[in-house]
């Protein structure tokens, strides 16, 4: 077992890796925000537990897990010990490489002592980093169980910001699809889309605590992942995982986590849209789709394998 000091920075994956078999602590502030958010009421096992910013330095991580640049400073800061040298650390990549597909250069491309944990094979391929350490860890989804009813015949998707993101995210396409049928959107900032008009409404619902989400996208019968450029969203994993056939772009990691057989995966809007129709028109389609979907998703990225993968790195740079 060790004890890792880590931020809540990504809940899905942060409740993920806190499920394995360590202890963990997070950093928290009165007024949480970014760098204090504690677990912020997350149904999280015991053995994550918070410590105030001002009793850090006397605290003894085995293992620093970090997530953001600016991190590296403010454990030097807050505890004292500079990761990679005084304490071991790793840094996770989240995202794929910006501002250039290829050519985007890892700010921890030119050091060797802070391994850089990559969570999708498709961005170890296109960041450049150098010299410097990598592995690649895909994600694990805490199984919320089979609750794909599809009664309700409308497209959804999980999208956070995608007023401001939309490009990235793909919330501009939404449109398209609702020529076909409804949409219903969930995220942060989902009540601020507001989408030209288009044969089919596209209402932007909001952002629900986790288990009530589940539910709520599982009544849906499709989900739609239009992401143009993310490493892998975790809401198109848990998707999968409901049990959800799923229409989705063909980029980046999607093309390895979507079977063809789970609904469709392609470029063409066209062909995506054509797709969609058939699975809202049959109920019967969709559900097989979204059983393969969900059988894919449990073989591929279960939790147990993604805590055995940290397991395995975590032992390395404690011994």
């Amino acid at each position: 077992m060790a004890e890792i000091l880590l931020w809540h920075v990504h809940g899905s994956w942060t409740t993920a890796f806190v499920h394995g078999r360590h202890s963990y602590t997070l950093p928290v502030l009165p007024q949480g925000g970014a760098w204090g958010l504690g677990r912020a009421d997350r149904d999280w096992p015991a053995a994550v537990t918070e410590a105030p910013v001002e009793e850090l330095a006397h605290t003894e991580p085995d293992v620093v897990v970090l997530q953001r640049m600016e991190e590296i400073d403010r454990v030097t800061e807050w505890l004292g010990q500079v990761p990679g040298k005084d304490v071991p650390a790793v840094y996770v990549e989240h995202n794929a490489p910006s501002p250039y597909a290829a050519s985007s250069v890892h700010p921890l491309a030119g050091q060797s002592a802070i391994p850089i944990v990559h969570v999708t094979h498709f961005n170890d391929l296109m960041w450049d980093c150098g010299s410097a350490p990598t592995v690649v860890i895909p994600h694990g989804i805490v199984d919320p169980g089979h609750r794909y009813t599809g009664e309700v015949p409308h497209g959804v998707t999980m999208i956070n910001e995608p007023v401001r993101r939309a490009r990235v995210t793909g919330s501009d396409l939404l449109p398209a699809f609702s020529q076909v049928g409804p949409v219903d959107l969930y995220g942060i900032g989902a009540t601020d889309f507001a989408p030209p008009l288009a044969r089919h409404p596209i209402r932007g619902i909001g952002d629900l605590a986790p288990a009530e989400l589940h539910d709520e996208v599982a009544r849906r019968r499709v989900y739609l992942h239009t992401a143009r450029w993310t490493s892998l969203g975790l809401s198109l994993l848990e998707a999968m995982h409901l049990g959800m056939p799923v229409v989705a772009l063909a980029t980046t990691e999607a093309l390895r986590a979507v079977p063809p057989d789970a609904g469709a995966l392609s470029t063409d809007i066209t062909a995506l849209t054509t797709t969609f129709g058939e699975l809202l028109h049959e109920p019967d389609l969709a559900r097989l789709a979204g059983k393969r979907a969900r059988q894919f998703a449990v073989s591929h990225y279960g939790l147990d394998a993604f805590l055995a993968r940290w397991d395995s790195l975590l032992a390395e740079l404690t011994h």
